[in-house]
This record gives structure tokens, C-alpha cells and sequence, in this order.
């Protein structure tokens, strides 16, 4: 009997490495690209994404959900736009009394339709609500192929006008508004400001821009060359269809409010928050507006992560970098909302490295932990 337990112990265990170093030698295979070698975790989850594991759509398991405090309230709406029509929007703000800040959030997805709208960004809308406690707005602008340039960008400018008028039904402050965006919602975030400023719009206080596509016309940029295979969650075929679509005509690209990166003037813009991420196509032209903001004057705080990709943040419950991008956008707007807050003008950029330390091996342990799930789901069928 005793043989039989031993020979069956040998069996398991040798299983167990067999499977151990499955894992390790597939993470490694994932992690070398040609672009250099990617940080396990980045790895893993650009495997899982890229092979349809995870979805845009698929709810994280609940012992990552952030439950959302009994104090924030939550309501689906309709806002108000031109002529008589309506658009989707979701609210989230405090219950108690006294004028919140207001954030006006617009969704990343491309300007396409099946590409991103609230669902897919109602972690982070919720997130920011809850650690902010202010009053977020998510905005469903209406997108390509049915509606092009200028509809999506009038529909953001009128879903702020409508929440300036609005913000103390929801216990706003209509006096403290920023806007805030990811990817092609940072694009039309700060098209909003621009509008603001160029039409006497309600004043912001600043705007938060997540890796934001900022032009639209052919200029050399080199990280739209060297991560365009659609790999790192954003393709050069999706921003020409992208182009296509939502800017069928060519004049259309030199609008200050398509390619705010070319616009004339970025003076008298809010104090801004920009941030980038290494593996992504629009790294480099988040830096250049960053630095053009700076020299029109405007106050910037730009924070650049390496070893993650486009979209980090939305993975926030997963990703060690993801949350602290959360976090340094949630303290930013924070901070700009706080009277005692002065910025000065002029560019301060700051470089977040992989986390080290404890922070480090929890991170990396927990991407072979992933992987090895992922491997394992994979073998059962």
C-alpha cells in the first residue's frame, strides 16, 4: 500500500512540475516580442486579450470588483442634444448634500460603433466616482459609421452644457466641472475644452487625458510605426478605419478639435494631466501635446508608465501599474478641485517604472498565477 501512495505522490508531483514549467517556458514565449521583452503581467494579459479570454465585455470576478459605496448613487439617463435628439448617458454621485465636483467622462472606443461605449469603461467610471466623490458623467456620444465628425464631439459639448445646468440635481458644484477621457474619449475631452474656451463655455477647472489620441493628420510619430500590429490593443488598421470613418474628409483632420496636437492655440486650456504608456501607438503624440500645452503656458503633469500598453488602466483590478494610474488621476482632480491647490505653468513629467520590492513579487507571482489559470482553463476545454 505504502508503494502504491508513493508511486502515486511521484506521479502527482512530477505532473505538477511538467505543468509548473509549462507555465513558466509559455509566459516566457509571451513576454518576447519584437519590441523587446515585456513584463510578465503585461504578457499574460495582452495573451488572454489577443486570444479572446478576456473580453471587452466580460465582468472581472467579483472579489476584484470595487463594491460601490452605499453612498454613491447611480442613474441611467438621457441627455439632451442638437436638434431635439437625445443621447445615453450614466451618473454616478454622491448622496449627501453640498456641491461635489463634476467629471464629464468620455469612453475610449475608436469613434466606432462596437468598439468601447459606458459598459465597457463603467469600472473606471465607478472607481473614480467612489475615490473622487464627485459626481461623474459618463457621456454615450453617438459614433461612426452612422454619424461622423462633428456629431460625437457637438454631442460631449452638449453633454457639458447640459450638466452645467444640471449639476445640483445631482449635488454638483457647476462651478468645479473637468473633463476627463481615455484614448479616443481623451481626444474628445479635450475637444471640450477647446470648445469651452473658443465658444465662452462653462469654465474647467482641468482635464485628465489617458493616452490620448491627439491628431488626426499624417506626422511622423515613430510608436505609431513601431507598435501598429493591433497587438498591444490598438492597431494601425483601426485608426485609419477610424480616420475613414468618423473623418471621411480630409479638411476634417486639420479641425483644432480632431488634431487638437495642430491646433493654432492651446492657451488658456486647464491644468492638465496626460498620461502615457510605452507599449502604444499614441505614446508619442500624448508627449508632444503634453509639451505644447506646457508652452502655451498651461500647467501639465505628465506621468509616462513603462512596460504597459494602451488601455492599462481599464485593468486596473489586475494590473499593479493600472491602479496606480488610477490612483494619480483620482489624486490630480483631486487636488485641482481643492482651493488650496496652485499650479504653475510649465511641464512636470515623471517616469513610473514596473513596481519593485514586495510590490514586485506579488506582481509577478500573481501574472504566473494568472497564467497558469489561463493554461489550465485551456487544457479541461
Amino acid at each position: 500500500m505504502k508503494k502504491v501512495i508513493k508511486k502515486i505522490f511521484v506521479y502527482l508531483a512530477a505532473v505538477f512540475l511538467i505543468f509548473i514549467s509549462y507555465v513558466i517556458l509559455s509566459v516566457h514565449y509571451w513576454s518576447t516580442t519584437d519590441e523587446g521583452i515585456l513584463p510578465p503581467k503585461t504578457a499574460v494579459i495582452l495573451h488572454a486579450v489577443n486570444n479572446n479570454i478576456i473580453t471587452s465585455d466580460m465582468k472581472p470576478p467579483k472579489f476584484l470588483i470595487q463594491p460601490r459605496p452605499s453612498t454613491i448613487a447611480r442613474e441611467d439617463i438621457m441627455i439632451p442634444v442638437a436638434e431635439g435628439q437625445e443621447i445615453a448617458g450614466r451618473v454616478y454621485y454622491p448622496k449627501s448634500d453640498g456641491g461635489h465636483p463634476v467629471l464629464m467622462y468620455y469612453h475610449g472606443g475608436a469613434f466606432l460603433d462596437g468598439y468601447g461605449n459606458i459598459e465597457t469603461h463603467d469600472n473606471i467610471i465607478r472607481a473614480i466616482a467612489a475615490r473622487t466623490n464627485s459626481v461623474v458623467i459618463a457621456v454615450g456620444y453617438r459614433v461612426a459609421p452612422q454619424y461622423v465628425f462633428p456629431t460625437a464631439v457637438e454631442d460631449s459639448y452638449e453633454a457639458l452644457l447640459w450638466a452645467y445646468q444640471q449639476a445640483e440635481r445631482f449635488n454638483g458644484d457647476p462651478d468645479r466641472i473637468a473633463v476627463i477621457g481615455d484614448s479616443a474619449g481623451g481626444n474628445l475631452a479635450t475637444a471640450v475644452a477647446l470648445m469651452s474656451r473658443d465658444f465662452n463655455g462653462p469654465p474647467l477647472t482641468a482635464q485628465a487625458l489617458l493616452y490620448p489620441l491627439t491628431t488626426f493628420q499624417d506626422v511622423p510619430l515613430q510608436s505609431r510605426i513601431i507598435y501598429d500590429s493591433g497587438y498591444y490593443l490598438l492597431s494601425r488598421n483601426v485608426m485609419y478605419r477610424a480616420r475613414e470613418l468618423y473623418t471621411p474628409m480630409e479638411d476634417m483632420w486639420l479641425s483644432p478639435y480632431t488634431s487638437p496636437l495642430n491646433a493654432e492655440s492651446l492657451e488658456a486650456l486647464p491644468p492638465t494631466l496626460i498620461i502615457t504608456a510605452e507599449y502604444d501607438p499614441l505614446r508619442d503624440e500624448g508627449e508632444q501635446y503634453a509639451e505644447r500645452l506646457a508652452e502655451a503656458g498651461i500647467p501639465v503633469t505628465h506621468l509616462h508608465y513603462e512596460g504597459v500598453m494602451h488601455g492599462f488602466i481599464s485593468f486596473y483590478e489586475v494590473m499593479n501599474l493600472g491602479e496606480h494610474g488610477l490612483r494619480e488621476t483620482v489624486s490630480f482632480l483631486k487636488n485641482v478641485f481643492s482651493d488650496e491647490t496652485k499650479l504653475d505653468s510649465g511641464l512636470e513629467k515623471s517616469i513610473v517604472s514596473s513596481p519593485r520590492g514586495r510590490e514586485g513579487i506579488r506582481e509577478y507571482l500573481e501574472a504566473y498565477a494568472i497564467a497558469a489559470f489561463l493554461l489550465y482553463k485551456d487544457i479541461i476545454g
